[in-house]
This record gives C-alpha cells, structure tokens and sequence, in this order.
C-alpha cells in the first residue's frame, strides 16, 4: 500500500537535484537505479524531492513528447524518480527552467524576447510570445499526467525575464498606455512606465500559466522561482501554491536573513534552498558545504517558521554523489528536533523594516531583483544592523501592513528616496494613533520634516565625512547631510562630529518628538550601505541605542552583544524565542566552507509579558528553566548557544 505524500503546504524540508542537463552530456539517466534513490530516501527522511527535468539550457533530462529531449538520455531516470518516491511517500517535485530556455529558442527565434537593441536574446523567451502555450505549459501537463509528479518549482523566471521590445510588445504598451515614444535605457522618459508594463506582462504569463496547468491537472503544485520575494516585492497575484527561492551560494546567512523575512508574510507556504556547496560564481570546482554550516543557514529559516531544503548537483548523467547524503542526514536530523516548536510558527509584530514596492520598482532598472543594481543595499545594511543588535525585526511591504499597520509597535523607513504619498499619508496616521516610526536617510527624512519638527538648509551636492557616536567610541560614515534646527517639542537625540574626535565641531543627526499620541524620529544621514560593506560595533550600537530610545517597551531584549540572531515568534498559544548563532565566517568571501561556529555563553534574556508567566521551557533539550519576575517582564539566564535554540514561555490563560 502506498504512503500518503505530503503536500507542499504541509512539507518541512526537503532535498533538491539538478543539473541543467546539455546537448553534450552523455548516458543521462544509465546510473539513475531504484537502489540509489531509495538510499537517499532512508538516509534523509525528507518530506520531498526535487530533481532535474529541464535546465536553463533548455533540455530535457528525461524522455519528453513535448519539449527539448537531451540527446544522451538512455534510460528513463524521471520515470525511476517517480516510482521509487510514491512508493515511499515522499513528494516529488520537478525543477524546471520557465523563461530562460536557449534550446526552445535555438528552434524557434521568434520565441525570444527581444532587447533594448532590437537583438534577439539567445536565451530568454518572450512572454508576449507563444512559448509559454506551445512548449511550457503542455510541457507541464506531460510531468502531471504522464509521471504523476507532484508539482514543479519554475526556475529561471521573474529574475531572467526582462524588458521585452518585441513588435507584439511595442503595440500593446502603445495601445494600452496611449504613449508613442519607447524608451531604451533608464535615462529616458517614459523608462519606468515600459519597465511597469513589462513587469505587468511577466505577471499575466505566470498567471496564465499557473492557471492553465491547475484547471488540466487537479492538485498539481506551482511554484515560481523567487515569485512575490525581495525579488519581486507586492502582493501574491497569482494561483501559485507555495513560494521558494534559493539563497546565494555564499554570504548565505545574511541573505536567509532578509529572504525568510520577506516571504513570511505573503500568506503562502514558503521555504528556502540553500546550496550544499560553497565557492565563487564562475569557479571552475566548488566545495560541499559541511553539517554545521548548513545548520546555520537552516536555523534562519526555520527560526521565521519557513520550510527548508538543500540543494546538490546531479552528476553529468543524473545519478547523484551518495556520500553528500550524511551531510543531509545530520541537517535534517537538526531540523526535526525543531520542527515542532519552529514549522508554520507566525511573528510577534515588535519592529517593521519597510521593504517600499514603490521605491523598489522605481529605483529598479530591472524587471526585478537587483544584486547587480544594488538597490536593496541600504535596507539590507539597516537589517543586518537591527539584527548584529538582536532587536526582533520583520520586513513588511506596504501591502502587508494594510489595515493593520498598528500591529506593529515601530516601523522603521530605510532610506527610500520616494513614497506614494497614501502610503506616507498612512504612516503619518500611524503615529498620531501611537504608533512609534524612525525614518532613516538622508532623503527619506525630507519627506517627514513637518512631522518631525525639524528645519532643514538642504546640501544636495555633496557628501560630508561624519563620525557618530556610541559610548566612547566614534565611527565614521559617508553622506549627505543638511543643517538640521530642531523646532520647539522635538529633542535632539544624536549629534556627529566632523572629525574623528570628541572635541570636533558636532551637527544634529538624529531626533524624536511626540506626534498625537506616538513617537516620531529620524536619523537624518545614509549608513546602510557604509553597514553592508563594513559594520562596525559602533554604528550598530549608535542605530539600538536610537531605537531603544524611541521603542523601549520591546518585548525581548537580551544583555549581550554577540552575534546572536533573536526572533519572536508564537505558535498553538505559546510563545517561541529563536536565539540563533550568527557568528562565524558565513561572510566572508574568501572562505566558502568552514565547520566551527563559536558558541555563545551566558546571556541574560528578558521578556516582557502581558500576562503572568507559568513555565520556561528550553529547547530542544526539553528542560524546564528557572525565571525571575521583575514587574512587567521576567529575566532567564541562558548558558550557551551553539547554532540555535529557543525558550517557549506559557503565560497565564
């Protein structure tokens, strides 16, 4: 009798192959066998599999009717996946490549979208053309009906795809938008317009798609790779059943950082993949990535109440390298012990850093991501600044707040230069409702200083050297800065000195005030970039010293500067503290595979309660701690963190 599969909405972790099969790879599938999957099956115990169908090269590893066929397929290994799979109940998924798809466009030319130069792009399809119909989606319905898998994880879409000047295209964003003139390049007018429609466009195919497929094949699961992620940051608009994406081979950890906390909030299932080997973009070798750095990343994840899988290359034949199996084993036997007090756990709301969809795409010369452009730097500096001070941080777009923003006790705005004025008009009311918000930058504090009580002589042109300080260290940074007058009511809560030196003339760079019934405050210079490229311990003090000031009643604090990760999260009435250890090498560039991460010792944790608090537990040990109860909160010594670990409180019903 067969085991029943888990769905994705029900999945904790998993395992993911590929190998972007090529017209040059020989024997594809000859040492694909019963025995090595089912090997890999009992060594892991995942809940599901994802392995290769179609790569970016655009053919396929098995035996397809419909696509591309690698020319060295031998044996049907797809049809060996499935059946092994089902017959243990473990979940299989396809990974399959979406847009980019060189071998479909080699065939059919006029399936490619078409640059800024009029030239063909030899490896992305257009989504204005008829590949999606011709080729991806009867592709799709081949895996459902044929091989009964149980869905797909759509590679190579929101991030490949970009502005398409395909006739079809040019016509349709004349007609729709009623302008003649077509822009190439950011610099031109009209460019946020076209790239909008494009955006739009990419949407409409994935829905087209995904609805498709679902109305042919009942209970088959879509996901599009890094769909409604940082990626591509607004609200879910398609009938995708889970959202994914895999992190960067290197600086793992700060990219689960911010990854995990975008998607946790989009009202989907959602994982992350981390890659099972270290090394360089463009290496010719990389390195399998050991157990305890694999935890690391894990224990991001899982600690936001994420879904987690990792990710190993197919040998050039499809079959896979066995012994990175105990790596997987030792990964997932650490996950588990935590699953219970982890999986589908939902935030407490403390502080919203604001990921700006708006600011985003206008920002955006891409369709979406940007690690080239860089325009998510400063928030990811901000985070990781927030987080190096183990504050408790979610980020929200403007669609996650909604309704509901004063949920959230702070709201942090990071440096965007421009707002819809609704939204700004909204975090206004906010805080006259009691809500408590900082803003950081240079420009984004110009657009809040009647609320922020301030005056300012504005400098545009120039950047000034600045040294901010945090007890008796100063640490510099780059940026504008205006000549700040603080008016009647609002204080002045930070100064910067011109030199490095305490005796140097000073200028006004951060300040509070009461607004209706809660707290305004700014911090009126750029730091995160100068964070994301060199933090220091100053100016991440300088940012927690700020926000103590302005949100002192936060729920969790702890005693201790290490490099501990703190989120808080709830799950069947309890509440969950995740402690994760974030020190280590994860990000540092020249080394791509380490297996020792200091413990950290002896921290003091205080929680701030609602209601009298009855048990501490420890976990994943298991043991019940002692506590001490001073007014509003209670203090729990905890001896040592190792990777992570997590203290469920029971409060009074």
């Amino acid at each position: 009798m067969e085991k029943k599969r888990l769905r994705r909405s029900e999945s904790y972790i998993g395992i993911h192959f590929d190998f972007h099969a090529r017209a040059d790879d020989k024997n594809i599938g000859k040492n694909t066998t019963k025995e090595m999957i089912e090997q890999i099956i009992k060594e892991t115990a995942v809940d599901y599999i994802q392995c290769d169908c179609k790569g970016h090269p655009g053919y396929s590893s098995y035996p397809t009717r419909v696509g591309n066929a690698a020319p060295g397929i031998i044996k049907d290994a797809l049809k060996i996946w499935r059946s092994v799979t089902k017959k243990h109940g473990v979940a299989l998924y396809m990974h399959y490549s979406g847009v980019w798809d060189t071998a479909a466009i080699a065939q059919r030319s006029d399936w490619g979208r078409i640059d800024e130069n009029g030239n063909p792009d030899k490896n992305n399809t257009s989504v204005f053309g008829p590949y999606v119909d011709d080729l991806l989606i009867p592709q799709l319905i081949e895996l459902a009906n044929k091989y009964c898998v149980d869905g797909v994880w759509v590679d190579g879409e929101c991030w490949a795809t970009a502005q398409d000047y395909c006739e079809k295209a040019i016509r349709a964003f004349k007609k729709e938008k009623g302008i003649t003139e077509i822009p190439r390049a950011i610099s031109e007018k009209y460019f946020y317009e076209y790239t909008q429609f494009c955006r739009e466009a990419f949407k409409k195919y994935l829905r087209h798609y995904v609805d498709k497929v679902h109305f042919a094949c009942k209970g088959f699961q879509i996901c599009s790779n890094w769909a409604f992620s940082s990626f591509m940051p607004e609200k879910v608009s398609a009938d995708v059943d889970f959202l994914s994406g895999d992190i960067s081979l290197n600086n793992s950890v700060n990219e689960a950082r911010l990854e995990a906390r975008c998607l946790m909030h989009q009202g989907l299932p959602w994982d992350l993949m981390s890659w099972g080997f270290g090394g360089k973009f463009g290496d010719e070798v990389y390195s399998t990535k050991t157990a305890v750095q694999l935890m690391q990343e894990a224990a991001v994840i899982i600690s936001l109440g994420g879904g987690y899988q990792t990710y190993f290359s197919q040998n050039r034949d499809g079959s896979v390298s066995l012994y990175q199996m105990s790596v997987v084993q030792e990964v997932v036997k650490f996950c588990r012990k935590r699953q219970r007090f982890c999986h589908k756990a939902k935030s407490v709301p403390q502080i919203g850093l604001i990921l700006s969809s708006y600011a985003f795409y206008k920002a955006n010369p891409r369709l979406f991501g940007s690690w080239r452009e860089g325009v998510l730097d400063p928030l990811k500096g901000i985070l990781q600044c927030l987080l190096d001070g183990s504050k408790c941080v979610d980020v929200v777009m403007e669609h996650n707040l909604g309704n509901d923003i004063n949920r959230f006790p702070m709201l942090i705005l990071p440096e965007w230069n421009c707002l819809e004025e609704g939204f700004r008009i909204q975090l206004i009311d906010y805080v006259r409702n009691g809500g408590k918000l900082l803003i950081i930058g240079n420009k984004a504090s110009k657009m809040f200083l009647d609320e922020l009580g301030t005056e300012a002589k504005l400098n545009e042109n120039e950047t000034t050297k600045l040294w901010v300080s945090s007890g008796n260290l100063l640490s510099g940074v780059v940026s504008h800065i205006d000549k700040l007058s603080a008016k009647d009511k609002t204080k002045v809560i930070a100064r910067a000195y011109y030199n490095n030196d305490f005796n140097s003339e000073s200028t006004v760079v951060a300040t509070m005030r009461k607004v209706g019934a809660g707290t305004i405050g700014a911090v009126y210079i750029d730091i995160g970039k100068k964070y994301l490229k060199g933090a220091t311990s100053g100016i991440r003090d300088f940012i927690s010293d700020i926000v103590d000031q302005i949100f002192p009643e936060q729920k969790v604090k702890i005693d201790s500067t290490a490099a501990l990760d703190v989120t808080l999260m709830t799950k069947n009435d309890v509440t969950v503290i995740n402690f994760v250890n974030v020190s280590g090498p994860h990000a540092d560039e020249n080394v791509h595979v380490y297996d020792f991460i200091p413990e950290i010792h002896n921290i003091t944790v205080y929680y701030r309660f609602d209601k009298a608090v009855e048990r501490v537990r420890l976990e994943p040990e298991g043991i019940d701690v002692p506590f001490v109860v001073c007014c509003d909160y209670i203090a729990v010594k905890v001896e040592k963190v190792k990777i992570h670990m997590a203290l469920i409180i029971w409060e009074a019903k």
